[in-house]
This record gives structure tokens, sequence and C-alpha cells, in this order.
């Protein structure tokens, strides 16, 4: 066999290693996570922005209203102006409340655009970085900018809360600017922004319970790897977050999740960040909020609980059964007694009416005395006296 050139060779190497390598890299890329390794994420609403400083944010319209808090510059169509101002009252609230917990100053300058509809939000949105379809908020972190739109997209049938949906996307600036960045897992950012948001709370607990009673709860670590597409496993993803949040942050934890975001900011991985924080990894700790929701979401507290709550709950169904049942005898007694008089009153306006309309050959006629002589007169009898 005659031997290829040495140039020809050369090149035939050259062509195998760059194609070995494009099927390495190709390979890596799409690899799916190794269990127990972080997957870097981040909420839809919040897209990761990756060169910020090269990101182009147009201008709003000249039609727009301007207003500056310091730390919050609003610029809004003229129409938002009443619904902003309850907001606004309770934005420095929520500032002062997210520093406390997150033991770190966040929130210091924040731009925040308020549309009248989701196409106009979009125009306002950062070059190449397009807000989702369905969304009403976004938040973009890395540039401290939020907006927002008074309108839902034309599929919802409802105008979105926006108290719920500002705060929500300023919690997401806010835990970027306590973590300097780092990453966190989606339903730890998701749940912190709809726990403190309070956004749909009674729709989370039916769906928190129901999942619960039906056993279809998810996985932390598969919420951590993926959100899932189902609408209805997403409203529970959603439900699971915020509960979860909420279970960090009770009061005798709140010095323990200060120390978590400490330790993400200072660089370390949030699993370990947790486990130091906390004392115990974070499966340890969703088994122990797993028992506490399968306590609270049963029907066994009802009937087993000598808490006063159930016990309030119990006397106020009892009272108001016994008030209904007394209501309820009053009325009937009074509709029979009401019909009563009605039946009464109909048959003697019956008879009444018979008796008006009695022929004159049917009415009595005065018996003739005895003894008394009686005469013809002209068709008509006379009695002679």
């Amino acid at each position: 066999m005659r031997r290829l050139p040495f140039l020809a060779r050369v090149f035939f190497h050259v062509r195998f290693f760059a194609l070995t390598l494009a099927v390495l890299l190709s390979l890596a890329i799409a690899r799916p996570a190794i269990a127990g390794e972080p997957v870097v994420s981040a909420p839809r609403d919040a897209p990761l922005v990756l060169q910020p400083n090269v990101v182009k944010i147009p201008p709003v319209p000249v039609s727009y209203s301007d207003k500056d808090l310091g730390w919050l510059h609003l610029r809004y169509v003229p129409n938002a102006h009443e619904r902003l101002e309850p907001i606004l009252r309770e934005a420095e609230e929520m500032k002062a409340q997210l520093r406390d917990w997150f033991g770190t100053p966040v929130l210091d300058q924040v731009e925040v655009r308020i549309a009248r509809t989701p196409d106009e939000m979009a125009a306002l949105a950062p070059d190449g970085l397009p807000p989702p379809a369905y969304a009403t908020g976004v938040a973009y972190a890395p540039l401290h900018l939020v907006l927002l739109s008074l309108s839902a997209p034309e599929a919802s049938v409802e105008a979105p809360d926006l108290r719920e949906v500002f705060f929500h996307e300023l919690v997401h600036v806010a835990l970027y600017d306590a973590v300097a960045g780092r990453h966190v897992p989606r339903w730890f950012n998701e749940g912190l922004a709809i726990h403190v948001s309070g956004e749909s709370r009674f729709v989370r607990l039916r769906t928190l319970w129901e999942a619960t009673l039906s056993r279809q709860t998810i996985p932390l670590a598969d919420l951590d790897a993926a959100f899932p597409q189902d609408r209805y496993e997403v409203s529970i993803a959603y439900a699971e977050s915020a509960d979860f949040v909420r279970f960090l942050l009770r009061d005798a934890d709140r010095v323990r999740f200060a120390s978590l975001i400490e330790r993400v900011r200072n660089g370390t991985a949030f699993d370990r960040a947790l486990a130091d924080a906390y004392g115990t990894d974070l499966r340890k700790l969703e088994y122990q909020w797993r028992e506490e929701i399968a306590k609270r979401y049963t029907f066994l507290p009802v009937l087993t609980s000598g808490s006063l709550l159930w016990v309030l709950v119990f006397a106020a169904l009892v009272v108001g059964y016994m008030r209904k049942r007394k209501r309820n005898k009053a009325i009937l007694e009074r509709w029979e007694l009401e019909e009563a008089a009605l039946d009464a009153a109909k048959a003697a306006a019956a008879a009444a009416a018979v008796a008006a309309e009695a022929p004159a050959s049917e009415k009595q006629i005065a018996p003739h005395p005895p003894g008394l002589p009686r005469i013809e007169y002209e068709g008509r009898w006379h009695t002679l006296h």
C-alpha cells in the first residue's frame, strides 16, 4: 500500500483531532446533570444577564411620569399613579425587612418601569432580552431594572395584581444583591419572591394541601434540576418552594437564614452553605419540612389536636350549626302560621263568592206563618193580616 505524502498525513491527523474534539465538546454540553451537581438556572421572570455592562436599555416614552425616591426610581404611565401610592408606602417596610433577613443592605438603586400592556413592557426591555410572552413582570437583577405591565396578556381574563407583581420582582433584585450575584436554586429564588409578595396565598395553601393528601409533592432536588412543565405540577412547585422558604425563615432560624445568605455571598455553594448554616443538609431539612406539612395538611389535626385554634374552629362550627337550626325552625313555624291564615282567608273568600253567585231559586225563602190566609195578585202571593 502506497504511503500518503507527509502533508497529507498531517492534514489527516489534524482533521481527525478536530472532529474528535468537536464530538467531546458536544457531549460535554449535552450531557445530563450528575446527581447532586448544582444546576445553574434562574426564574423565567428573572433571566440571566451574562454581560450587563454591554446591554443597551431603551429610553422610556416622554409621556411617562417620573418619580425618584432615592433608592427607587419609578417611570410609569400617568394612569398608574393611584395604584402605586399604597404600594410605595409598603416598599420601604419590605426593603427593611429584607435587609434584616439577609443581614446586609439591598436595593440601593432600582429602576421600575410600568407600562400599559405586555407589548409596551416588552418595548422597554433591554435589547435582546425580551420578557416571557405570558409575563406581567420581569426583573433584570444584574441591571437593577424591573418591568411591569398594568394589564395581562390577551389569554388572561384577569388584570394582574400590581402590588404582588411589584414586590415579587423587587425580591428577585434584592436576593441578587444579597448574594452578590452568586447562584441560588430556582426554587429558593422563586419561593422567596412568592413568600414575600404573598401572591395567591389561599390558592397555594389549597394546592399544597391537595398535593400532600394525594402524595404528589415534588422532591426539592427535582425542582433544583428543572421546574416541571405541566401546569398543575408547576403550581405544586411554586407552592412547595414558597412554603419551604417560610420553613427556613421561622423565627428560631432567622439567624441561620442570614448565615446562609452570607456564606453564599462569600462564594460557598448553596447546598454546602445551607448545611453549614442550619447544621444539617438539605435532605434532612426537607424531611423535617414534610413532617410539618403532613401534620398541617391532613384531617388528623381536626380530630385529635387540642390546640386552641382547632377548639375555636370546632366551637364556631357547632354554634353556627345551632344558630342556623334555630333560625330555620323559627322560619318554618312562621311559614306554617302564615299558610294557615292564608288558607282560612281563602276559604272564607270562596264561601262568600259562592253565596253571592247562587241563583234566586236556590236562595232560602222564609217559611209562611201557619194559620194566615194567602191570596195571589198579579202573579205574586200575599199574606192577609
